[in-house]
């Protein structure tokens, strides 16, 4: 089970997007602009962003950016899920950082199984680590522990 944050501004989308998620065994809570997103991806880092563009106020890939540019979120995985349509919108995700993209109207079944691939690329990583400790500059808590030692 993963723990997945959607942003997305439109409420009916939002919650179909939840149940799909939620009926699939994930956990899946949205907010709907990007100062939301960014308390609850501070307060509790999400496995994965899905990530509408049209947002009220900063849009979804300038938030994008300001994780990719995060030594906290870096590497965060987002999966844009937007009504963009354009050959250049989804260019400019992807070199910004995103992991897919999916366009709207979307089917739950593809959904879920990109959504899925996404976390299974993933899986293999290590998570919840800033850049400091991936580069031994910070303590790691998690190897901080002490070894035992057999005799």
């Amino acid at each position: 089970m993963a723990h997945i944050l959607l942003v997305d501004d439109d409420d009916i989308i939002a919650d179909h997007v939840a149940q799909v998620l939620i009926d699939a065994g994930h956990a899946c809570g949205w907010v709907s602009d990007t100062k939301a997103a960014l308390k609850v991806i501070s307060q509790r880092k999400p496995d994965l962003v899905l990530l509408d563009h049209a947002l009220p106020g900063e849009n979804g890939t300038a938030l994008l950016r300001r994780l990719r540019t995060s030594p906290e979120f870096y590497d965060l995985p987002v999966v844009m899920l937007t009504s963009a349509t354009g050959f250049k919108e989804e260019q400019i995700a992807l070199y910004s950082g995103a992991q897919d993209y999916i366009r709207k109207p979307f089917g739950a079944r593809m959904l879920v199984f990109r959504v899925n691939q996404v976390l299974k690329a993933r899986a293999h990583k290590p998570s919840h680590r800033t850049i400091g400790q991936r580069v031994g500059a910070e303590p790691d808590e998690r190897q901080a522990m002490p070894r035992m030692r057999m005799i």
